[in-house]
Order: structure tokens, then sequence, then C-alpha cells
């Protein structure tokens, strides 16, 4: 099987390091020329990988098509290439949605969305995709966890989510600013913050199927420090921001 990626940015090359780090079977990926030096560090890294000249190279040479640019590129050049309807296309585009995208493409092919994460990078983290497709899920279940979505709509809470990545690195780095702040020195900071918080999404990722609430009410004692920093967060209305933004993100998405 041949991979193509149109488009080399930070998702490409998250996804490109997870499939050459995985038990994924594949003769070559193709990526395209655009974001030249991303594209170079991955030709040079890894032997299966190399760059075409041109977007419809891409297309031409691969049986699996993985479109990762934005939504304002995706407009103006997918309409342009010519796609064969014995391939398989993947979309990683937020806000292109399933019928606009077949629409642009011309064929009767197989198209499905999907949300990776940087994370994919180390073969973890939840890739949600749109429609169910089995070849698609068995292949992302080598790099990540594949949740299938039945309604495109419903995605859209998903693509939604995504967008929180950002908040919890800010996050993170509040915190490892704070310690510095008091003569933490920075390295020992960041790897005490980054550590405490692996550790609690594994303790919650082996709990999930309690309902979360139990975790929050099991982490406190009465009058103790973490009880402390609920109330007063709840009170600031951060919990509260953080639902506001989510809405916020998911209007944008079913504007389109």
């Amino acid at each position: 099987m041949k991979l193509g990626f149109i488009g080399t940015g930070n998702i490409t090359v998250a996804v490109v390091n997870g499939i050459c780090g995985s038990k994924i079977s594949f003769r070559k990926i193709l990526v395209s020329p655009r974001n030249k030096g991303k594209a170079l560090k991955l030709s040079k890294k890894f032997k299966k990988v190399s760059i075409a000249k041109t977007n419809q190279e891409v297309i031409d040479k691969s049986n699996w098509v993985f479109l990762a640019i934005t939504p304002k590129v995706g407009e103006r050049i997918i309409p342009k290439l010519k796609f064969r309807s014995n391939q398989k296309i993947i979309s990683f585009i937020s806000t292109i949605k399933l019928a606009q995208l077949k629409k642009f493409i011309k064929k009767k092919t197989k198209i499905v969305r999907a949300i990776p994460l940087p994370p994919i990078s180390i073969g973890k983290g939840p890739v949600p995709i749109f429609p169910p497709d089995k070849q698609a899920k068995s292949f992302f279940d080598k790099i990540g966890t594949t949740i299938e979505i039945k309604s495109e709509k419903s995605s859209n809470n998903f693509w939604s989510m995504s967008g929180m990545m950002a908040p919890f690195y800010e996050m993170l780095k509040v915190k490892a600013d704070w310690l510095v702040k008091r003569g933490i020195k920075r390295d020992k900071a960041q790897r005490y913050i980054t550590s405490l918080f692996i550790a609690l999404s594994e303790d919650s990722a082996i709990k999930s199927k309690k309902n979360l609430k139990y975790l929050v009410a099991e982490s406190q004692t009465p009058g103790g420090l973490n009880e402390q920093g609920v109330k007063e967060l709840k009170k600031t209305g951060y919990y509260k921001s953080l639902e506001k933004s989510l809405n916020s993100i998911l209007k944008r998405l079913n504007k389109v």
C-alpha cells in the first residue's frame, strides 16, 4: 500500500511518525512539497518517505490519500486535483464536510473524515472517524484508539474538543511558570508538571468506565488542598469558561 499526504504540516509530521513507528504495512509514503522544511526532515528520517514534485503526483502514486491542509487551501486546490475511484481519501480538514468533499473530488471514492491529534506520533490518543470504516479503523487502531462516529453532526462535538489542545498546554505552562517564579529550575518544574498530568491522565483512563465526577470526589478530602482548588476555580467561573469556549467552537463548526 502506498500512502500520500497533501499538506506537510504538524499533523502530517505526527501521523507519519506514528505510521513509521507502528506495525502498519506500507510500501511507501509520499508527501507534498508544501512546507519543504518539514517534508525534507521526514524524508531524511525515514527511508520509505519521499517528497513529490506536485500535489497531483501524490494522488497519482498513492492508494490512500490524506488531506492535511487548512479549509481555505482545501477549497482552493482540491477541486483542481484528479482522484481515482479506487482510492481511499482520509480528510483531516476540520470544516469541510463530507458532502462538500464529494463535490470537490468528483469521484465515487470512499471518503473518511478523521481527527488525529499530535500524540499519534507516539501511538497514543483518540482518532474519531466518520463515517465508520473497517479499513480506516484497523489503520488508526495501530497508531491510536479509533472512535467510529455514525453522525457527521455528532462528529463536530469531537472536532470541538480537539480545540482544547492548546488550552491544555497553556494550563501546563502556567503551572510550570508558577513554580519557576518561586525559584524552581524550569527543567525540574516542567518535568514535575508534565509527569504529574501524565499520571493523572493514565489513572483517569484506567478508571474511565466510572463517571468522572467520582474521580473529582475521590481526589478530595474535607478541608483539603484539592477541595480548596476546585471550590476556588468554580467560584471564578473557570470551568464554565471551558464550556463556553467549547460551545463557541461548536457553533463555528455547525455554521459550515
